[in-house]
């Protein structure tokens, strides 16, 4: 998946560095919102996937099937994914605020899990 992703990030640079091609609009876009969604639930399927990967009862799963989770929970094809991802990084201005929005979310989710957030909350009250 990782190779897929960076294979992928690579053809939309080469894309979007010739500045007189726009690309068009794809019929099926996934909406902003739903896509930022679905990248932090791609990040944290490869997340799992990496940390069981050496784990007995994960040995046939590949990370592809963690992958095709994500798009199943969405009910979207991969194709409109991909072209929806493709579509999304031609505007890389735009594309950095959608993925600081992804990162963000993470790094929320990191905090609860670790409670280091009820910390900062409460660092925050004390002032």
């Amino acid at each position: 998946m990782k190779k897929a992703l960076l294979i992928l990030f690579v053809a939309v640079f080469a894309f979007t560095a010739c500045e007189d091609e726009i690309m068009t609009k794809p019929e099926h876009l996934i909406k902003e919102k739903k896509m930022i969604n679905m990248l932090v639930d791609v990040h944290l399927a490869d997340a799992a996937f990496n940390h069981f990967r050496y784990d007995s009862a994960m040995l046939n799963n590949r990370t592809e099937n963690f992958y095709y989770s994500v798009l199943d929970k969405y009910e979207v094809p991969d194709s409109v994914f991909e072209q929806s991802l493709v579509y999304y990084a031609s505007f890389p201005k735009d594309f950095e605020k959608m993925y600081r929005k992804v990162m963000s979310r993470l790094s929320e989710m990191e905090q609860e899990k670790s409670g280091r957030k009820e910390e900062l909350l409460k660092f925050e009250e004390e002032e």
